[in-house]
């Protein structure tokens, strides 16, 4: 496996921990993205995408950060929990994503990260430098990337009509004429038992 690009997002306030987000490209055709270059006390170091633990609430079963001191949903008040120690000892509140399990791949990761995270500073210097990072990858629609998003995947509502009495047209075009009334003449017959005149109507009702 070959680490095949590494693409960087400076955060523009350099005083912060976090100096960077990244992407990394397996071998042409598999992408990682979020991770986090942060300043260690060593120097940068990369972090993996990750997600916050959760407890349940014990009333309504919500899921809550291990944190919070009472329930986002029904507002109980929630017990202290113990949450797992990482292998420095301190609590973890955050879990892994995607990460290397071994050291070398560790190690790997770490160096061309690094190493692009400096070269990217550099760029950065440049008069007219703009960060690959949002770009869209070979193969990639812009449809496949925002398929998932609340915003794009809601209907949207028809556009109105460019012209402005499309509304009112039917307004302004002249009534159609009502057919005449059936009417038979005065001594006249009707031209069928199924169509009978209207001056005969209920005649013959009470005919003996």
């Amino acid at each position: 496996m070959e680490i095949t690009e590494v693409r960087i997002k400076l955060m523009e306030d350099g005083d912060d921990r976090l100096q960077a987000f990244c992407s990394i490209t397996f071998d042409h055709c598999f992408v990682v993205r979020d991770l986090k270059i942060i300043e260690g006390a060593n120097g940068p170091f990369v972090a993996m995408p990750s997600r916050k633990l959760t407890a349940h609430c014990p009333r309504c079963r919500t899921k809550n950060h291990l944190r919070a001191n009472y329930c986002n949903h029904c507002g109980l008040e929630l017990e202290p929990v113990r949450a797992p120690a990482g292998s420095d000892g301190r609590m973890r509140l955050y879990a892994d994503i995607a990460h290397p399990i071994h050291a070398k791949c560790r190690e790997m990761i770490q160096e061309r990260v690094v190493s692009e995270f400096y070269a990217e500073r550099e760029r950065a210097k440049q008069p007219g430098y703009v960060s690959r990072y949002d770009e869209v990858y070979d193969g990639e629609s812009v449809e496949a990337r925002t398929a998932a998003s609340p915003e794009t995947s809601r209907p949207r509502k028809p556009l109105p009509s460019k012209e402005p009495d499309a509304g009112r047209r039917h307004l302004d075009e002249p009534a159609p004429e009502p057919p005449p009334p059936h009417m038979r003449q005065s001594g006249s017959k009707a031209s069928s038992p199924q169509e009978p005149a209207r001056d005969d109507f209920g005649a013959g009702i009470f005919d003996d």
